[in-house]
């Protein structure tokens, strides 16, 4: 009787084991799905309450957010803000409290911390106090586009962190909304083309140097789609790739196509784009001066680079790629 009672044990066990990938990653998709929504309700709160447009907020937060999910040294988010004012910041650079939550000695040496809750602390930790914090301080400088662009670059002192920013926002503004995280392949599931994992494999041509980017094969001409919503920060002629387009998504990853055989009509930089628009076509572009082509098979070189407020790096799409080609493969037959 023991004996079947622990086989059946075991056999329980196995079935909960092999099921809960499927319902970890239902889980997780519940729960992103909510704080996504949270996070909507909380900056259509603030609109709501200061005028200032809610794709402002949104697309500093999701910086922030990138910024941390990208740096060891920082903590993930965990909550529905992403925003970390660093303490300095807060409590004022002179204050020799860095710790400091009294919203008068935080005033007095001119900290942005502010009591958001009203229970008498300015608390580095509190979300309200947070939200508040940054929201007067953006209110400080206006809350139109100009004078919002300004207020960020006097908060980060860095061109980047503003044009990611201000892209994200018009990106929220377009969508009107902060959902925007589909991801498709970058070329038609229904034409002909092979690819495997190449990233750091040895290039040849214009010196030492290794492969960032997955390379998928296809045919001349075959379209090539933006893989995700994002900007064109990028268009024009490299030696190394040919004609190729940069995208950068609201999670502040770039990404790259290069050799294609030109692009697509009325494509520009600062263009906002979408999972599916057209950026061009496979080609051989490259590997010497404008118009160099046919020194290798027509292909994509697709790569992907992560920005994590500090500097930036190529990462492998490999496993990226085949993700979003199962999902789409997957959708298609629903």
């Amino acid at each position: 009787m023991l004996f079947y009672r622990l086989l059946f044990l075991l056999l329980l066990s196995t079935c909960l084991f092999s099921a809960s990938p499927d319902i970890t990653l239902a889980a997780q998709a519940k729960d992103e799905q909510e704080l996504m929504n949270q996070r909507m309700d909380l900056y259509k709160r603030v609109e709501a309450s200061t005028q200032l447009p809610w794709y402002y907020i949104a697309a500093f937060d999701q910086y922030e957010r990138s910024v941390r999910l990208a740096r060891n040294d920082l903590t993930d988010p965990t909550g529905t803000l992403s925003i970390m004012i660093p303490p300095d910041k807060w409590s004022g650079l002179a204050n020799p409290n860095q710790e400091d939550t009294n919203p008068l000695s935080i005033t007095f040496f001119e900290g942005m911390g502010k009591d958001g809750d009203q229970d008498g602390k300015a608390d580095l930790t509190n979300e309200y106090d947070q939200l508040a914090a940054i929201t007067q301080y953006i209110m400080s400088y206006g809350a139109d586009k100009d004078n919002f662009r300004i207020g960020v670059w006097e908060y980060y002192k860095r061109d980047r962190a503003v044009s990611i920013i201000m892209s994200n926002a018009n990106l929220f503004k377009k969508h009107q909304t902060i959902d925007l995280q589909k991801k498709i392949f970058p070329l038609p599931l229904e034409s002909h083309y092979t690819y495997n994992g190449t990233w750091g494999v040895a290039r040849g041509w214009g010196g030492r140097r290794t492969h960032e980017g997955t390379d998928i094969f296809a045919g001349y001409g075959v379209p090539v789609r933006s893989t995700c919503y994002g900007i064109i920060e990028l268009k024009g002629w490299n030696k190394f790739g040919g004609w190729r387009i940069g995208i950068r998504d609201i999670n502040n990853t770039y990404h790259y196509f290069a050799h294609l055989n030109g692009f697509a009509k009325d494509i520009k930089v600062g263009q906002l784009v979408e999972p599916g628009t057209l950026l061009g076509g496979v080609g051989s572009s490259g590997y010497g001066p404008p118009g160099t082509a046919g020194k290798f098979p027509p292909h994509l070189h697709y790569g992907m680079y992560k920005e994590n407020g500090r500097t930036e790096w190529s990462f492998d799409p490999y496993p990226y790629l085949r993700l979003w080609e199962r999902n789409e493969r997957a959708s298609s037959r629903r």
